[in-house]
This record gives C-alpha cells, structure tokens and sequence, in this order.
C-alpha cells in the first residue's frame, strides 16, 4: 500500500484529506465502546447520560468525516456544531454534579444550536467560540476533579489526553510531513487522541451524588 497517499495533502478519491478522514473513524469507535462500558442498573441519570454523550461523540466522528472527506460546502456546520454540543454538554454535566443537582437540557441545547449563526459568520467566530467553551468545559471538570475524588483520575486522564492531542497536533502541524513515518501525525493524531480522552471521561459523565435531586 502507498502510504504516502495518505497525507492530508494529497487528495484519495473522495477524501480531501485522508489520514484526518480515516481517523475521524476513531470518534465512532470512541461511542461505541462509551454505549458498550456503559453502567447497568439503578443508574439510571448516569445511563441516559452517556448515551447522549455516545451519539454527540459519534457526531463529531460524522462530521469531521464528512470535513476531511467529501468537504461539501455545508461542512463547516456538520463539523463545528457536534464538537460545540460535546464541549457544552461536558460543561453542563460537571456543573449540574457540582450544583447538585440536574441542569436543564437547555443548558447545553439552547448554547450548542446558537452556534448555528456563528458557524454562518466564518472560521474565526466559530474558533473563538468553541474556544469559549472548552474554557468552560475544562475549568468545570478541573473543580469536579478537586470536589469528586472518586472521578479525579478518569478526569484528570482524559484532560491530559486532549491536551497532549492539542499540543502534538499543533507542533506536527498538518500535513506539514509525508511518508510512512509521519502517517499519524498533526490532525490525525489529535483524532485519535481526542476520541480517546472522550471514551476516558465518559466514566465521570453522569456520575451523581446519592444524595442528588433530580429537576425536571
């Protein structure tokens, strides 16, 4: 196999970029293992909680396929608005254990469809607002790790996941190399990093307190 056929500067068939297309596959594998690790039982906030974290994980694989592949001309909004409902969501979900209670759903739904406007302003607008909301996302777990002992290692592994995915990916720099010994760098590996953090914090989504009250 060419190997070097492979690098996001080299278009393959229908992929615009493929190593970031093949690897946006790692997100879907991300959700599933999130819906097959799953808690059984009585728990049941934490059951319906991961399974919306699993189908926003699985959109952001779809969409950033759809990106790196095809790239039609609505890709921006496939790409942009899963990645900011899983920001928003993880944001609300440490929040709502921290509060003690269950936020509303229009805490991350109500965020996550304004950023539909925003996508429509440009790349910049849209960076600037999911950068927002990894703010948001990361300061709330940081508290959650500090006030939950028992979810500290499975939050303080995934944030370690993704910033050494963010770090990594910007030093590579994508497609800034090809060949076989530079297949899974820049984008890619911030892919694959990305999607493992997310199955790693999804042990700590919907984690509630015995004691919590559940708002409708």
């Amino acid at each position: 196999m060419d190997w070097a056929a492979l690098c996001d500067r080299d278009r393959l068939g229908l992929l615009e970029q493929p190593a970031s297309a093949i690897t946006s596959v790692a997100f879907v594998v991300a959700a599933a293992g999130i819906l097959a690790g799953r808690p059984r039982g009585s728990l049941t906030p934490t059951r319906e909680q991961q399974t919306v974290f699993a189908l926003l994980t699985a959109g952001i694989g779809v969409g950033s396929f759809v990106q790196h592949g095809p790239h039609p001309s609505w890709q921006a909004y496939v790409h942009d608005l899963p990645l900011a409902a899983v920001l928003v969501f993880v944001a609300t979900d440490a929040a709502s254990d921290l509060a003690g209670r269950e936020l509303s759903q229009g805490w991350w739904l109500v965020p996550s469809a304004a950023m539909v406007p925003v996508v429509a302003a440009g790349p910049a607008a849209s960076t600037a607002a999911q950068a927002a909301m990894a703010a948001a996302a990361i300061g709330l777990n940081l508290l959650r790790a500090v006030h939950r002992p028992a979810l500290r290692a499975s939050v303080l592994l995934a944030l370690g996941t993704a910033a050494a995915g963010a770090v990594l990916g910007r030093l590579t720099g994508r497609g800034s190399r090809c060949g076989p010994e530079s297949l899974i760098l820049g984008h890619p590996l911030w892919h694959l990093l990305a999607a493992a953090a997310l199955w790693r914090l999804a042990a700590a989504v919907g984690a509630r307190r015995p004691s919590m009250v559940r708002l409708r």
